[in-house]
């Protein structure tokens, strides 16, 4: 509706209707089309509610996955092949494993041992099918389940036999729980002397998890990823779970998926890869997909093979979106273009009415406020990657160091994939942001133009060692600490005034020592402090001291404070700064 028919349905004068949208930053003239998000914001700002009128043809297009698979009727059913991902701990093998499972010498061109492009391959064993996810870890897996975007079916979890379970493998065994999902333990690097493979066993049931061998219900192979040992037997473990847990799915309906990974190609354009969940996917599909919508132009398997059908628990890569979308974004087969291109539209404009809401809020509400304080400091971030995926694992990993403390904030105030462009530097230069580049460089003009505006970039193509630079920035903001190292204690044997009315306080000191500099002094009376502050004056007879030790009297004005009285204590410390740590 147009801002002049709000007017005309809520009674609310145009003008003030106006004034509203300039607050939440849309400049909007009187005959300018709103759409429901920002209509029913602006209702709620005079308290007056909304209901929105739903088209009868954009009923039933949903925004889960789970939604139409628990709506298929039992009859309709077919089995279809196992999605599997393999998580663990860092140079324990994951990628090693899937690269002897798929033979394709991906792991040795990788950084670090950690994955760092979302993909999916499929394979075949014994004339059945095998599909697998290959993830930055948890954290993306965690983050796409966040979505309704449950695309694993198995998780194989790597422990190497000469290291054991390490904090990353606890990380793993608790979102595999959290999601409910059969796992495999597969226990690498057999084949190393240090291999120790009944410790392995031992210490994963006392985290719960506990193998067949040991009397558990979690099936485990040992295997060398590396050498090739009992991959077969891995294999076949994971077509035996499969069998055990039914799944299936239903080939005749309208397509519905999960992007696993996205980005804009200079020659293809816009390129997804989605995992098909239900139904079958075909080239002149119409699609919506999160905010995107469009036409199937062609679909790829893994190998690049063209394929005219993709079924359930097939990864496909397809082209003809009319933008990138999101990992984790759901993707379904709509019968009228317009309409997916119509609910894309809305989906866009509520995104981008939040993001205004949500800048709106800590601007006006919470900013200035926190500035006068000086409590909350903002690490203001550019984030640019080579993929969707790396996009998401990465803002992950800032979620958790933002709320893992109060004081400082990372705010990524823009991300895209692709090149640093010149825009993200004058981006930058204006928020006072640094960028950072994942599996990217920037082009010459934006190279130039970092250099004369001395903007931060930094590059990075393993993601565990951004985030180690991001937490010692954050550190370096962090305020210090300061902790308290008491030195000496005094008794208040007598007290006497001097013309300039400071008060004197004859101590003698009952243990430690006190130095005239860099200590602090509490009064007490009663075991209660009645005063804390620093030393003015410190002598021995008429002389000024830097130190008086145990055992000796002395006299002492404790700058600012005349209330001293014979029978205080006086207890002397000093703060000692401790470097903030997350």
């Amino acid at each position: 509706m147009t801002v002049r028919e709000l007017s005309e349905a809520t009674g609310i004068g145009a003008s003030e209707i106006l004034k509203a949208l300039m607050k939440g930053g849309v400049l909007a003239t009187i005959n300018q089309q709103i759409d429901y998000e920002t209509a029913a914001l602006i209702a709620a700002d005079f308290t007056i509610e909304t209901t929105e009128k739903v088209p009868e043809q954009l009923i039933g297009i949903v925004d889960n996955v789970k939604d139409v698979l628990n709506a298929q009727a039992p009859g309709e059913l077919r089995p279809r092949p196992p999605v599997v991902t393999i998580m663990g701990h860092v140079d324990h093998g994951k990628t090693k494993l899937l690269d002897a499972i798929r033979s394709a010498r991906v792991a040795e061109g990788e950084a670090g041992g950690i994955t760092q492009h979302i993909g999916a391959y499929q394979i075949e064993v014994n004339h059945r099918k095998i599909t697998f996810l290959d993830t930055p870890g948890h954290e993306a897996f965690t983050a796409m389940r966040a979505r309704g975007a449950q695309a694993t079916d198995i998780v194989v979890l790597v422990v190497a036999a000469d290291d054991g379970v390490m904090p990353q493998t606890l990380e793993a065994i608790s979102h595999v729980k959290a999601a409910g999902v059969p796992m495999i333990v597969a226990i690498n690097k057999i084949d190393l002397p240090t291999a120790n493979i009944d410790r392995i066993k031992q210490q994963l049931a006392a985290h719960d998890v506990v193998v067949e061998a040991y009397g558990g219900e979690v099936p485990s192979v040992e295997v060398s990823a590396k050498s090739r040992l009992n991959i077969d037997g891995l294999l076949e473990m994971i077509l035996l779970v499969a069998d055990i847990e039914e799944f299936k799915a239903n080939p005749d309906a309208p397509a519905i998926g999960t992007i696993i990974e996205a980005e804009l190609d200079k020659n293809r354009g816009s390129v997804a890869t989605v995992l098909i969940q239900n139904g079958t996917l075909r080239p002149e599909d119409n699609v919506l997909v999160g905010g995107v919508s469009g036409k199937i132009k062609s679909m790829f398997s893994d190998s690049g093979k063209r394929l005219r059908h993709a079924e359930p628990s097939t990864p496909v890569e397809i082209l003809g979106l009319e933008g990138v979308p999101q990992a984790g974004d759901i993707l379904q087969v709509i019968d009228d273009l317009s309409i997916a291109r119509e609910v894309a539209l809305q989906r866009t404009r509520q995104t981008r009415m939040e993001a205004i809401a949500s800048t709106r809020g800590t601007t006006l509400e919470d900013l200035f406020s926190k500035v006068q304080q000086g409590q909350v400091k903002d690490l203001n971030v550019i984030l640019k990657a080579d993929v969707q995926g790396s996009l998401g694992a990465i803002e992950h990993q800032f979620k958790q160091l933002s709320e893992s403390q109060d004081e400082v904030q990372i705010r990524v105030i823009h991300r895209a994939t692709g090149a640093i462009s010149e825009g993200d530097v004058n981006l930058a230069m204006a928020s006072q942001a640094i960028i950072i580049g994942f599996n990217v460089r920037p082009d010459p003009a934006a190279r130039r133009a970092a250099e004369h505006q001395g903007i931060d970039i930094r590059f990075y193509n393993i993601i565990y060692q951004l985030t180690d630079d991001i937490k010692k920035a954050m550190v370096g903001m962090l305020a210090p600490t300061f902790k308290e190292v008491v030195e000496g204690f005094a008794d208040v044997r007598n007290t006497f005034r001097l013309p300039s009315r400071e008060v004197v306080a004859g101590l003698y000191v009952t243990d430690g020592k006190i130095t005239r500099t860099g200590q602090k002094v509490r009064v007490l009376r009663n075991g209660a402090v009645i005063h804390d502050g620093r030393i003015s004056s410190l002598k021995r007879f008429k002389d000024d001291v830097r130190e008086v030790t145990s055992g000796y009297e002395c006299g002492l004005i404790v700058d600012g404070f005349g209330d001293v009285q014979v029978g205080d204590n006086m207890e002397f410390y000093r703060e000692e700064r401790v470097e903030a740590t997350l």
